[in-house]
């Protein structure tokens, strides 16, 4: 994969206005990394959009300051503003390529599943993204993986079936599932009352209204003993 190298200038935090730096076309960022003290920056916004298009935040990005040095870098964090989705600020992580470090890298899914074509079935993706460890050199920019191998319902595929490349170590669980097919929801059948329901139902309603008739019964049997009772009251 080519390099992607993506140019920065210094920034005064105390004169630096950030709305003004993103009228003008520039994101204030920051650079940071282990030994290193942290550099305020700029960059240009849509330099920085095409550039993380291609790397994401697991390719290693050659950030160029001013005074000449390049940074191998990963892009940390990315605020966005709340309406527009555009980039507001960008977090820089500087790594060291001797040592090893961590990093989520995307999936990327491939191929055709015989239980969703044919069979008609939803495919769920339970997990995109896997942890990993490496020196960055390694680090891959995503690893695929086909679902061509899901045929039935039953069939499931689980961390442990990813092809990792060499030297990377996965930190996930391999037996943690990351792809399946559900079988077609029957609409026709959730909204059908089964029998033994329906008859349950009835068996309710015909209970109710037998308890109602035999209240409005009583009622009717007692009403006269009581009219009786409060004449003979009225006779003392």
């Amino acid at each position: 994969m080519q390099k992607i190298q993506l140019k920065s200038s210094g920034r005064e935090i105390t004169s630096a206005n950030p709305d003004k730096l993103r009228k003008n076309g520039q994101i204030p960022a920051v650079l940071y990394g282990h030994n290193l003290p942290n550099l305020a920056l700029t960059i240009n916004q849509s330099e920085f959009e095409k550039a993380f298009k291609k790397a994401g935040e697991s390719t290693i990005i050659d950030l160029l300051t001013e005074d000449g040095k390049k940074h191998p870098v990963l892009v940390h964090d990315v605020q966005k503003h709340y309406l527009t989705s555009a980039p507001i600020h960008v977090d820089f992580y500087e790594v060291s390529m001797t040592e090893k470090l961590k990093a989520k890298v995307a999936l990327e899914f491939t191929g055709e599943s015989k239980a969703v074509k044919e069979l008609g079935g939803v495919l769920v993706k339970v997990v995109t993204e896997v942890e990993v460890e490496c020196l960055p050199a390694d680090l891959p920019h995503n690893i695929p993986i086909s679902i061509g191998n899901l045929n039935t319902f039953e069939d499931v595929i689980h961390v442990k079936d990813l092809k990792i490349p060499n030297g990377v170590h996965i930190l996930t669980p391999l037996d943690e599932v990351i792809i399946k097919v559900q079988p077609p929801r029957d609409v026709e059948a959730e909204l059908a009352v089964p029998v033994d329901e329906q008859a349950k139902v009835e068996e309710v309603i015909a209970a109710s209204t037998e308890k109602k008739e035999e209240s409005a019964e009583e009622g009717a049997e007692t009403a006269p003993g009581k009219a009786e009772a409060k004449k003979e009251k009225a006779k003392e």
